[in-house]
Order: structure tokens, then C-alpha cells, then sequence
């Protein structure tokens, strides 16, 4: 190797490392695991602005979440582009819920297929949808069905339990039942 192709070699390492150590941050806080927070805003959202941001997250109370799943209380764990409650009974259970508001309920369920999870076509309030359920957590279940308004709806209700309790599909069934009839 010559001289000014060594040369070379060191300053394109360089520049990569300089790269490299441009794309880190520290950032501050507490990690939080998932479900681990208590729903509220950090105060970094400004709700004027956004009028509506959580609506999603609102459209059924958290009462109504627990007792559709079996439970007691609900408590919210996120509330963003996927809302979150963990429901406290006699199994502490996982729900989800997410509205993509651009979605498409084909290509969920074609994505759902690519995982390795089972579907099956259903109706829900006389809305197209389906269910799909993972083969690797039995006691799990998701429901999509289209929106209304425009877009995908897809509540996600996991007993934290690896044996099923009943049809694992009932929950999400009867949540996207009350969520499409207007049922509070």
C-alpha cells in the first residue's frame, strides 16, 4: 500500500467515525416499560393546538374496556398512534387500540397473513372485518375492521396468560362492536 492510499484509508475512517458519533444523543428521563405510564401529557402537547390529538384513545371509556374484557379498572398506558390500557381483574390483561386513519383493511389483513397469524373473515355492526390471531400466544386476538369515517379500526385484547379463557376473539369482537354502534 502507498503512502497516499494509507493516507486515504485513515481519513475515510475518520469520516466515518466522525458520522457515527454525530448520530448519538444522550437523552434524559425514566424509562417507562410499556403500559408503565399513567395516560397523561408530559405537558410537551399543546391540546389548544391539537383539538381532537387523543380522540382516538377516547372513543370507549375505560370503564367500558374493562368490563367488555372481563376486568375491573382499565388504566391507560399510551395514548398516541396506538392506545394502551392495561385492565386489572382476575387476569391482568393487554388491551390495544390503534385507528390508521389512511389504512387499508386488505393490506392489514395481508400483513397479518406475512406475520404467520390465522384470519377470518367476519362482520362486525355490518362492517367488513376480520380477526387474527397469532398461533404462538393462543390466548391472544385482534379485530380490524374498516372505519366509517375513512381507514382501519384494530383493538388487540391479551390476557396475560398463555391458556385461553373462552373464545380469545369475544373481547376485541365486542369492543369494535361498541366502538362501530356508537356504544358507550
Amino acid at each position: 500500500m502507498t503512502r497516499r492510499s494509507a493516507f486515504g484509508v485513515v481519513l475515510a475512517m475518520l469520516a466515518v467515525l466522525t458520522l457515527l458519533a454525530g448520530c448519538t444523543r444522550a437523552v434524559d428521563g425514566d424509562a417507562t416499560s410499556i403500559g408503565g405510564g399513567d395516560g397523561s401529557s408530559d405537558g410537551n402537547v399543546d391540546t389548544d393546538r391539537y383539538d381532537g390529538l387523543m380522540y382516538e384513545c377516547e372513543m370507549l371509556q375505560p370503564a367500558v374496556i374493562a368490563k367488555t374484557v372481563g376486568g375491573t379498572i382499565a388504566e391507560p398506558g399510551f395514548y398516541g398512534a396506538i392506545c394502551r390500557w392495561v385492565v386489572n381483574g382476575p387476569v391482568i390483561t393487554d388491551v390495544t387500540f390503534n385507528w390508521f386513519e389512511w389504512g387499508d383493511i386488505e393490506v392489514e389483513k395481508s400483513t397479518a397473513k406475512e406475520l404467520g397469524y390465522t384470519t377470518e373473515n367476519i362482520k362486525v355492526a355490518s362492517v367488513t372485518a376480520f380477526t387474527q390471531r397469532n398461533p404462538a400466544r393462543p390466548a391472544s386476538c385482534g379485530v380490524t375492521a374498516r372505519s366509517p369515517d375513512r381507514g382501519v379500526y384494530t383493538w388487540w385484547v391479551e390476557p396475560r396468560t398463555t391458556t385461553p379463557i373462552g373464545d380469545p376473539c369475544a373481547a376485541p369482537t365486542k369492543l369494535m362492536e361498541l366502538l362501530l354502534g356508537g356504544g358507550q
